[in-house]
């Protein structure tokens, strides 16, 4: 098994997703990923932790933005 197939497997595994609309899987090095049902977007793995920087810029320049 290839570690693309790796990836999928555990992206489809429900398991992954806390609670049921976050993905969170450690396994899974990507920050974005597809959602599930692909034709939605994309979506953060918040195991990672750079997600959590990208997510904290983004409110931080959201917040500025708002605050001028």
């Amino acid at each position: 098994m290839t570690s693309q197939e790796n990836k999928d497997k555990g992206h489809a595994d429900l398991k992954n997703c806390k609670p049921g609309i976050l993905y969170f899987n450690k396994e899974d090095k990507r920050i974005f990923v597809s959602k599930r049902i692909g034709f939605l977007g994309w979506t953060v793995n918040f195991a990672n932790p750079i997600a959590y920087v990208i997510m904290i810029g983004i409110l931080y320049i959201l917040f500025v933005s708002i605050s001028k």
